[in-house]
């Protein structure tokens, strides 16, 4: 595995902590900033050996590079509050020392443009290439583990879940049948008004409908009731008559 091939933050990591065995940085590095376009200085302590490391990466992947060049890649914006920002060139001193300590290590050497990698600087970028490639399987393999876990987890959730759907699905089913068959029942044991009506009056009611049935009772019990108010009637009229008849006869003259 070569160098493009791992991480550059990975090996720019590595990196800087063996030049951080090899050489000190400067005793500002706690209190200045890298460029006119930052804020405050940098949070990391060993800042110094990462900003030499990235140095040179930088030079190795793009070649012969002086401070200038650098300056430029090393810049940002700088915030002029409500004016417009403007592009900024990273501190040159820092750049600079960041070159000359390199150089002292055998890692890079002076060329026309600027300066280049030496042989010996691309062998520790190789062999921290492999440290991080070893580093990044690790992390690899591991994430793949947990990623597999995680799918397992979820596979059984799943499975949990669909089981207390149905569940929930069959308990609701034996619940409906349980309550249709106990309206069925309750049906059956009052019965209907028009069976209890049939079953009183004895009729048999082969093919006809409830409906029916009942129009029918109704209609005889009107028509006996007009019978009996007719014969009432008649019996009324004939009282009346004899009533007369005897009164007729007590006034009647004697001879």
């Amino acid at each position: 595995m070569g160098i493009y091939d791992v991480p550059a933050a990975g090996l720019i990591e590595e990196v800087a902590k063996d030049l951080k065995a090899k050489f000190k940085q400067p005793a500002y590095a706690p209190y200045v900033k890298t460029g006119a376009h930052r804020e405050r200085a940098p949070d990391n302590p060993d800042w110094f050996y990462s900003r030499a490391a990235s140095v040179l990466y930088r030079i190795y992947k793009n070649g012969s590079l002086g401070t200038g060049a650098l300056r430029s890649y090393y810049g940002g914006r700088k915030n002029r509050g409500v004016r417009p920002e403007h592009k900024v060139k990273a501190s040159g001193k820092i750049i600079r020392l960041a070159l000359q300590s390199l150089e002292k290590e055998g890692l890079l050497k002076k060329d026309k443009k600027g300066r280049k990698i030496t042989p010996k600087g691309e062998k520790l970028l190789f062999e921290k290439a492999k440290a991080v490639e070893v580093i990044f399987k690790a992390a690899g393999e591991k994430e793949k583990a947990e990623l597999a876990e995680r799918l397992a987890k979820a596979e059984q959730a799943r499975l949990k879940a669909l089981e207390a759907r149905a569940a929930q699905e069959a308990a609701r089913k034996a619940a409906a049948e349980q309550a249709k068959k106990d309206s069925e029942k309750k049906v059956a044991g009052r019965g209907t008004p028009s069976d209890q009506a049939v079953a009183a009056q004895g009729w048999q009611g082969a093919g006809q409908r409830p409906a029916q049935k009942i129009s029918a009772q109704v209609a005889e019990r009107h028509t006996a009731e007009k019978k009996g108010d007719a014969k009432k009637g008649h019996e009324g009229d004939a009282t009346k008559e004899s009533v007369e008849k005897d009164q007729k006869k007590d006034f009647a003259p004697a001879g």
